[in-house]
């Protein structure tokens, strides 16, 4: 069975920051896309960023410059460092693999979703 399991979510002040784990078990996705997706209450899931098998990675336009996506094939682990965060970076955020070939900025480009990891910015 395969799943994804996120981690590292918590309460954090503003300017602060949280480092996000996504562990894989059940198979390797060390030649896929991982991608880091999040959900603010009343809101549509928002891409967040994806680190292709490479380390090619892409952001959302919100979060440039702020949050880095990496990843330890051997450890079939992907991580989401996020610094400066804002009180707007409230969500529950969820990492997910891409089966296909090439990267995924909108949900139905992934195939397996973590069960999310709830992150709260104080002002």
């Amino acid at each position: 069975q395969v799943q994804l399991v996120e981690s590292g979510g918590g309460l954090v002040q503003a300017g602060g920051s949280l480092r996000l784990s996504c562990a894989a078990t059940g198979r390797t996705f060390n030649r896929n896309a991982m991608g880091w997706f999040r959900q603010a209450p009343g809101k549509e899931r928002e891409f967040v960023g994806v680190i292709t098998w490479v380390g090619g990675r892409y952001y959302g336009d919100s979060v440039k410059g702020r949050f880095t996506i990496s990843r330890i094939n051997a450890n079939n682990t992907v991580y989401l460092q996020m610094n400066s965060l804002k009180p707007e970076d409230t969500a529950v955020y969820y990492c997910a693999a891409r089966l296909a070939l090439g990267v995924g900025m909108v949900e139905n480009a992934y195939d397996y979703w973590g069960q999310g990891t709830q992150v709260t910015v104080s002002s």
